[in-house]
């Protein structure tokens, strides 16, 4: 049974859990975080095959990644407030076991309208991992804390490695539903270890939920998401693209109006616009464009057929393979970067992760036709990737208050989404600026590619940039054990005012 929720930032009287369930903590977290990360990959393979699987259009069969990308969005932020209000065990457990309904509906239908809400309904998972490392600083002593983090920020990384390899060879040797009762049966397993081995948080900011703010951002969102995801098939310049971009600038224009009028909003925009706080979430933003760049391309690179010149004409599960060393790299260089944070400071981890990504890309613009120059340039993004987003989050935790962590980290993991998304479509504007006919069919051209890396390593420069920026500690007694202190009594202070 959950204890009663304390005053704000208090530990509180809860008990500590059983050793048993203490040591499996990090483990079932992690695994929380990996299963989110497979579940957004695994579809990958299908898409192809879909419209004929399910009578229906490519267009259509789309909205199965897209619908993902905007609940996802939309609802890592909400997810993440509610988790600071009523208790972050129990919203994660939501979050996963509305992940595994969506599995399950996947599992028994082949209708895309069905398979579209399904997906919807598993974008809540994308709250898992901000929420779990909220879970985490509640739970963890200083001395900990900074390990767990990064393994629960590469977990994202690792996920999605592991996902694109395992979804084809589920899909190549069993029917394409098999997948899905897989992840389902999954996702129940991390619902049942997540109750039974994460003890509730006792770390709690009690109020009224902002429900107009949370509409507001939901709609605002999903306008802006929409015209991304969706302006490269529908046309930049179309009417419906344009009309959406604009709906999005003014809808979140009236929620930042009125999130800083409200008493208890959805995001607190005071801690935003600190320095601390707005540029790690530029850098997110940035880091996540770049992350992402390098799963798409390459995927992409390494299919196309040989008679380009440049080639390889793999398989989706060969492609997959060749990101496999990219997720055993995260998983290795998680506590590496743990340690460059406590010694040198997660702003230096973050530059030093966006540095790396670009040098991934240099790699890449060098030699993109030996597989094994491929699959080391895409490595050496990988381990960038995972100094940069394990830092991230530690940045989140020595800025804001202990009782808003899940909410901060949430809008920080949604930047990375808007980062991602909008990688997507200036790589797919990119590669189909560039094409020439291959077999009678437009495929795009080695120099789009390399002019898709240099745009990646432009804009880890610019994240880089961004990380230096960020103000550092103020004095070495700057701990966060301090910082916890402080924030709790702000917390108290504004509670008592």
């Amino acid at each position: 049974m959950d204890q009663p929720a304390p005053t704000v930032g208090s530990p509180g009287p809860a008990a500590a859990p059983p050793p048993l369930r203490a040591r499996l903590t990090i483990p079932v977290l992690a695994f929380g975080g990996i299963l989110m990360a497979v579940m957004q990959t695994v579809v990958v393979p299908l898409l192809s095959d879909l419209p004929r699987l399910t009578h229906s259009s490519a267009g259509a069969v789309s909205w199965m990644v897209t619908a993902t990308l905007l609940a996802g969005a939309v609802l890592t932020p909400v997810l993440g407030r509610a988790g600071d209000m009523y208790g972050k065990r129990r919203v994660l457990t939501g979050a996963l076991a509305l992940m595994t309904v969506g599995s399950v509906m996947c599992a028994l239908s082949s209708d895309i309208a069905v398979l579209i809400v399904a997906r919807a309904f598993q974008g809540a998972a994308a709250s898992v991992v901000p929420l779990s490392i909220s879970i985490l600083r509640d739970e963890l002593p200083p001395e900990r804390r900074g390990s767990a983090v990064a393994l629960m920020s590469s977990t994202v990384g690792i996920g999605a490695a592991l996902g694109l390899p395992l979804a084809a060879l589920v899909v190549q040797y069993y029917d394409w539903h098999t997948m899905f009762w897989l992840t389902g049966l999954l996702g129940a397993v991390g619902v049942a270890a997540v109750w039974w081995a994460v003890r509730e948080s006792p770390v709690r900011q009690p109020g009224r939920f902002d429900v107009l703010g949370a509409l507001g951002l939901a709609a605002g969102l999903t306008c802006l998401l929409l015209g991304v995801s969706q302006g490269g098939q529908w046309g930049w310049g179309s009417p419906r693209v344009l009309a959406l971009f604009g709906a999005a600038v003014l809808v979140l224009a009236l929620w930042w109006w009125q999130q800083l009028r409200t008493d208890e909003p959805l995001v607190d925009l005071h801690l935003v616009t600190r320095p601390r706080v707005g540029l790690s979430h530029v850098a997110a933003l940035l880091t996540g464009f770049a992350f992402y760049t390098n799963s798409l391309v390459t995927a992409q690179l390494v299919q196309a057929p040989k008679a380009t010149g440049y080639g390889l004409g793999l398989s989706i599960v060969a492609t997959g393979l060749c990101l496999l060393p990219g997720g055993v790299t995260m998983l290795l260089f998680s506590p590496v970067s743990a340690r460059i944070s406590a010694t040198r400071g997660p702003r230096i981890t973050l530059a030093l992760g966006a540095a790396v990504i670009a040098c991934g890309y240099l790699v890449r613009i060098a030699d993109s036709r030996d597989l094994w120059m491929i699959i080391l340039g895409a490595t050496v993004v990988a381990t960038g990737t995972t100094l940069a987003y394990s830092a991230l989050p530690t940045l989140i935790l020595r800025a804001v208050p202990a009782s808003q962590t899940a909410s901060a980290n949430g809008v920080n993991v949604l930047m990375r989404t808007i980062g991602q998304a909008t990688s997507s479509a200036a790589v797919a504007a990119v590669l189909t600026h560039h094409t020439s006919l291959v077999g009678g069919a437009p495929v795009a051209t080695l120099h789009g590619y390399l002019l898709a890396f240099a745009m990646a390593c432009a804009v880890a420069l610019a994240a880089g940039a961004a990380a230096l920026s960020i103000p550092g500690d103020s004095t070495p007694g700057d701990t966060p054990r301090a910082r916890d202190r402080a924030g709790s009594a702000r917390d108290d202070a504004l509670e008592g005012a």
